[in-house]
């Protein structure tokens, strides 16, 4: 071995003792005389120091020590004199004196500081993937992976669930995204998909008798990529036989508790989870994945301004549409500049404009008079519709509330987005609370327009209520689904469902989206035999471990958390993928490039 301890197992109770310790020059240090380095290993620092009269010839090749050269150093363990002790450094109390040097390799200059937390241009970071795993923020990342990896292995361990593995060449069947296809060089035109989840695979396992399984598994989606999303990624799988909505549930809610307590003690949690449906979440957040740290909910106001002389709003509401609005905690005193700010930051969402209706300071809503509201609006309402509106949106005095007025869907989503964004500009979120919660009640299918047909709301593997069943004749868009999320600041960090276990219920639903019975047999015939084979009602949910990694460890972005993350183009600095195939390969798998 090259060294005797690693750098967190070395303390003042080992004083006196000879140790040798290999790792990175974190710093370099030169005091007239004495010599400093810091050595960085995966586990942290310690100060080692050279002195001439120790060891002159130790002390001359620590002269031409530089920042990430490869050591191996030994010498004695000496107390810091008093003063000199780092009380922010695990190993601060003690030093090395150092009575032998190895320089066991170089180093060319960093294209970035390793040992200072500093921003660096995330393209560089991406190419220097290597340099930029020594940095301490994201060594320590890389370990809680690690560590949330371990113990989701160890939970499902210990209530019986069987860790399988499934294949990651398979068959494109639809599952929501874009399939990355990989040609098959021996059966000619032909591809493989890489699997988007293995949601038919777990199944096919359910139908198998495993009753309980869970694998760690990539999965890959060909779709753009963004904050908290990535090409491939890695999710927990979960799939359990004989069980209903509730005991999935239950157990997940459990790991996630049990997980934050051993790896984020310091995070607050409301237990047990809150339950919201799909329709109280985007009428009230207008989100199906909301914030729940801070409240600041929509309110529908329709009602309360329909008999207004307002045009906006009296041609809204004649048009059918909604008239909705939020309260901005503490910004009634916005300037004009800063009101303008917020109407383009809503038409970015959708939002034609956005109306504002400021409260001034005073004691409570009931003490308001005309004389505190500043809007363009307030010479077409009433005193009371105002304080309607304010008790409606939650309003105190010295907010700000801000209206949208169009159809159902562009309201929602542009006062949805703009809560979401203000209460994070406004830092109204507690950052020390972990704020989970179950969204259910999801509906079954939604309309897609570009297609002109129904598509799966999760996927269409996915039970609809028993006692919608009916509706899937009559009015699919009605039909609730037996589906589950959850959620944890703003973020989806989970989804599944109870599945369908019966083949002709299978069969309908992708007859309702659209496929022919010859279409259904090609993709899917293999699913719908083995339902015919006693497949057992089961059920699961699969959670994102790349975006829940982001979450514990406050990272911003989810390339943060991914050991080889692709930018934000997709494209892998490090390796320069994707690249260009030989002509050799190409014709292996029978594909001719054609120009554009």
């Amino acid at each position: 071995m090259f060294r005797t301890h690693n750098s967190h197992e070395l303390n003042a109770h080992l004083a006196g003792q000879k140790v040798t310790v290999a790792g990175w020059v974190d710093r370099r240090r030169d005091h007239g005389g004495l010599i400093f380095i810091d050595v960085r290993d995966r586990s942290g620092l310690v100060q080692v120091i050279f002195n001439p009269e120790l060891s002159a010839d130790c002390h001359k090749l620590a002269e031409d020590l530089r920042s990430e050269f490869v050591v191996q150093v030994t010498g004695v363990i000496s107390l810091r004199p008093e003063g000199t002790k780092n009380p922010k450094l695990a190993t601060g109390e003690i030093e090395i004196l150092a009575d032998n040097l190895t320089v066991l390799n170089t180093s060319e200059t960093p294209p970035f500081y390793i040992n200072e937390d500093v921003d660096v241009e995330e393209n560089l970071r991406l190419k220097y993937l290597y340099l930029n795993m020594r940095r301490p923020r994201v060594r320590d990342i890389i370990l809680l992976r690690h560590q949330v990896m371990r113990f989701m292995r160890s939970y499902f361990d210990a209530l019986s669930f069987v860790e399988v593995e499934t294949p990651i060449l398979g068959k494109s069947t639809p599952e929501g995204a874009r399939d990355y296809l990989v040609p098959s060089r021996v059966h000619l035109g032909k591809f493989y998909a890489l699997p988007q989840s293995p949601q038919q695979m777990k199944q096919l396992l359910m139908v198998g008798g495993i009753e309980r399984y869970y694998q760690i598994a990539k999965c890959f989606r060909d779709e753009d990529t963004r904050a908290d999303r990535q090409p491939e990624f890695t999710q927990l799988d979960v799939e359990m036989s004989f069980i209903d909505e509730a005991d999935i549930i239950s157990i997940a809610e459990e790991m996630f508790i049990s997980l934050v307590r051993h790896l984020r003690p310091n995070k607050r949690m409301t237990i047990p989870f809150p339950r919201i449906t799909y329709t109280e979440a985007m009428e009230c957040y207008g989100s199906d994945k909301p914030d729940l740290r801070f409240d600041m909910r929509i309110g529908d106001v329709s009602q309360i301004v329909s008999d207004s002389e307002f045009g906006v709003f009296k041609n809204t509401i004649a048009s059918d549409c909604k008239v909705k609005a939020i309260a901005l905690p503490g910004c009634g005193a916005y300037s004009r500049q800063e009101l303008a700010h917020l109407t383009e930051l809503a038409q970015s969402y959708g939002a034609k404009g956005l109306l504002s209706l400021a409260l001034g300071e005073c004691a409570s809503i009931d003490a308001l008079t005309m004389e505190h509201v500043k809007s363009v609006a307030a010479k077409y309402l009433t005193l009371e519709q105002i304080k309607q509106i304010a008790v409606r949106t939650g309003a105190k005095p010295g907010d700000l509330i801000v209206f949208v007025a169009d159809s159902d869907a562009v309201v929602t989503n542009s006062l949805g987005k703009l809560r979401q964004e203000m209460g994070l500009r406004l830092k109204l979120a507690d950052p020390e609370q972990f704020a989970f919660a179950w969204v259910v009640d999801f509906p079954l299918l939604e309309w897609n327009n570009d297609f002109n047909r129904w598509q799966a709301t999760h996927h269409p593997f996915t039970s609809p209520m028993e006692a919608d069943i009916p509706l899937l004749d009559t009015a699919p868009s009605k039909a609730g689904s037996r589906a589950y999320d959850i959620v944890l600041n703003g973020h989806e960090v989970g989804g599944g469902s109870i599945r369908i276990h019966q083949a002709w219920l299978q069969r309908k639903i992708f007859q309702v989206m659209g496929y022919n019975d010859a279409e259904i047999d090609e993709r899917f015939g293999h699913l719908l035999e083995a339902f015919s084979y006693g497949a057992p009602p089961h059920g699961g949910i699969a959670v994102g471990l790349d975006r829940l990694v982001m979450l514990l460890s406050d990272a911003g972005n989810i390339r943060d958390v991914i050991p080889f993350p692709k930018n934000q183009n997709a494209v892998d600095m490090l390796f320069n993928a994707p690249a260009p195939a030989t002509a050799e390969q190409l014709r292996d798998v029978h594909i001719q490039l054609r120009e554009e």
